[in-house]
């Protein structure tokens, strides 16, 4: 007997059995584009990959997915159990059905650039990304240009669309065979049915205790922070980072003075030496890591190494540098505030974040209140990545781009622009250092490099002198490597060159073909490479000491012996002995503390890992062990103090000497 209720259509599907149908098909949808996002940074996600542990991260992922399509389905789900009696004709399930495919045909598409994007960032695109490109009109070409290199993602995006369109099914009921109110009662009752299972779904369970889940909850289901990328889907860090405060202070420390006795971020100089004004040039090269130094690393693959950096090698002979350096954050924006501020990343970065408006100082402001002239260089067009905005809100006083470069009849102008970002590196580093030479000493400096970026390409004329080797970054690396040794030579034929010191950093890491540099840690690894030509008293060496971007700033200070306080997150390095040098970063909502020979991993309320820092690829979790209790007290608690702190400060706007 057929149910009144359905009429002579029982058969076919009701609205309620309709949304139910296509929703199921959305998981398929978010389903496929999470394998491909692991099989395409497999490198990453594959490092003590077991058939349990992946279990656990797709079960986890269930969570988050759940979260992503009731929330961006909210309108289809709407439109087909409205209880509107005149819906059941063909025109309006076309309208459901194109509702349907634009939502999860945009999630889709969204997840599966961010599966090329991951390995810029370690971690889901979040809202910021809009803020961070708003300036660039260069966005289309990169997309055009991805597409093509990656054309079997896209291939992959066409036939799961078209399999979503061939399999979409929309209701198939006669209405008019249906009175009016037997019709909308049925369907406000599916409506009202669905409604409590949708409101747990996007917020993560169904017990009232259970708070809206965040991109952090990802971290329960994961024993490395870099795999909750893959437990998360970019619909979901998206909407759920919108309008969204960024730092929480956290109530660690309920004694200020207390917390201030284990950590601090004002420095009061100690020393009585008279200020010395030498020169200070900071160089920041893009995704200049670690890895690609040869020099830097004496014993990878057996000692047979030799890197890609010839020049930077002969620099390093010649510097200090440190067994462990770190970079702050995985972007171009965080290593900024890092480098030339001492702000490290932690949650956002900093100048995409409301606490950018507060008053903060740098290396640049410090100076120029010592006379210093300050110029910032950036081979991009003027508020590319909002880097005038932040040079000029740290006390930089010049800035100089591409405009400036063109403007200049003594280059190449922009026949020198590689077509996509900037000024090659080649020629705008010697622009560098002939603008360098028309400044007033003394003069601090910070410029950022370009070329060894996407999309990987080096001027024509170098094609044959730097070929395709190992991964496609190799030859921007030698590039820009080559670059900086010409930019070297023209400077130390300078009379400034004897009175500066320069300082030779990386924005942050990228690609890696060394398990190592493809670890939570390792991810991390920038050069810290301090070059004073003129100083005859302090030998070149290698320090077995922890350093890290923020530390740069209160570096330089100490070697200028500067005598006010100030304010940088960071510590000196070459008056701090080893045992007390320390880096931190954030990481998919899991903070990294090295120090004392370990890193300690903390999600902000209790520690998820230690290990060893011998233990290279972190294999051997030593939480809670004999070995490792002591250490691990002692960094939760200096962690916690550096942690509210910066919360604090941020909200505070107190990011000055007080």
């Amino acid at each position: 007997m057929k149910s009144k209720l359905l009429g002579n259509n029982v058969k076919l599907l009701s609205p309620l059995g309709a949304t139910l149908y296509n929703l199921l098909m959305a998981y398929v949808v978010y389903f496929i584009a999470r394998m491909a996002y692991w099989l395409e940074n497999w490198s990453y996600f594959s490092q003590g990959l077991t058939v349990g542990r992946l279990m656990e991260i797709f079960s986890g992922g269930l969570v988050f997915d759940t979260s992503a399509i009731l929330v961006t389905n909210i309108p289809y789900v709407v439109l087909m159990l409205f209880p509107l009696h005149l819906k059941e004709t063909p025109a309006y399930q076309q309208l459901c059905k194109w509702c349907f495919l634009a939502v999860n045909g945009l999630a889709l598409a969204v997840n599966l650039c961010d599966a090329v994007y991951f390995r810029f960032t370690m971690r889901r695109t979040t809202t910021t990304v809009f803020s961070e490109f708003s300036n660039e009109g260069n966005l289309g070409g990169i997309f055009l240009t991805e597409a093509v290199r990656h054309w079997y993602l896209v291939l992959l995006f066409a036939v799961v669309f078209w399999l979503m369109y061939r399999f979409y099914r929309g209701s198939r009921l006669d209405s008019h065979q249906l009175s009016w109110w037997r019709y909308d009662v049925a369907t406000l009752l599916s409506l009202a049915a669905l409604a409590p299972f949708v409101v747990a779904g996007i917020r993560g369970g169904f017990a009232t205790a259970v708070r809206p889940i965040t991109i952090s909850n990802a971290n329960q289901y994961v024993d490395r922070p870099v795999d909750a990328a893959l437990v998360l889907n970019t619909p979901f860090s998206l909407y759920r980072t919108i309008g969204k405060a960024v730092f929480v202070v956290p109530d660690y420390y309920q004694d200020a003075q207390q917390m201030a006795a284990v950590y601090t971020p004002v420095h009061v100089p100690g020393d009585s030496l008279p200020m010395v004004k030498k020169n200070v040039v900071v160089l920041i090269v893009e995704s200049f890591g670690r890895e690609y130094i040869g020099a830097l690393n004496k014993n990878l693959e057996q000692g047979r190494y030799k890197g890609y950096t010839p020049c930077v090698d002969s620099l390093i002979a010649r510097s200090i540098t440190f067994t462990r350096s770190f970079c702050n954050g995985r972007k171009s924006i965080d290593g900024m505030p890092s480098i030339l501020s001492s702000i490290p990343m932690f949650v956002e970065p900093f100048f995409l974040t409301p606490a950018s408006m507060n008053h903060v100082s740098g290396i640049a402001s410090l100076l120029a209140g010592e006379g210093y002239q300050t110029a910032f260089f950036h081979g991009a067009q003027r508020g590319s990545m909002g880097f005038m905005a932040f040079a000029r809100s740290t006390g930089f006083q010049s800035y100089y781009g591409r405009e400036d470069y063109d403007a200049d009849d003594r280059f190449g102008g922009d026949d020198d622009f590689d077509g996509m970002w900037a000024i090659w590196d080649e020629p705008f580093l010697q622009y560098y250092a002939t603008k360098m030479s028309e400044m007033k000493e003394p003069f601090m400096t910070a410029l950022f490099t370009a070329s060894s970026h996407h999309p990987y390409v080096i001027p024509e004329k170098y094609k044959d002198v730097y070929p395709e080797e190992g991964i496609i970054m190799h030859k921007c690396i030698r590039y820009t490597d080559m670059a900086l040794g010409r930019f070297f030579q023209s400077a130390s034929r300078q009379p400034w060159f004897q009175n500066t010191i320069f300082v030779l950093t990386s924005d942050h890491t990228n690609m890696s073909d060394h398990d190592y540099y493809q670890t939570d840690l390792g991810g991390f690894c920038s050069p810290i490479i301090i070059y004073e030509p003129g100083r005859t008293d302090q030998q070149p060496e290698m320090q077995d000491k922890i350093a890290q971007q923020i530390d740069i700033l209160p570096t330089v200070m100490g070697m200028l012996h500067y005598q006010k306080p100030y304010f940088a997150f960071g510590i000196d390095l070459l008056n701090t002995p080893a045992e007390d040098t320390w880096a931190v970063n954030y990481l998919n909502g899991i903070y990294q503390y090295v120090k004392h020979g370990h890193v300690l991993q903390f999600d902000g309320t209790k520690t998820k890992a230690v290990y060893s820092l011998e233990d290279s690829l972190m294999q051997h979790n030593l939480i809670h062990q004999p070995s490792a209790i002591s250490h691990q007290r002692q960094m939760e608690q200096e962690l916690k103090a550096i942690i509210q702190q910066y919360m604090e400060r941020m909200t505070q706007d107190r990011l000055l000497p007080e």
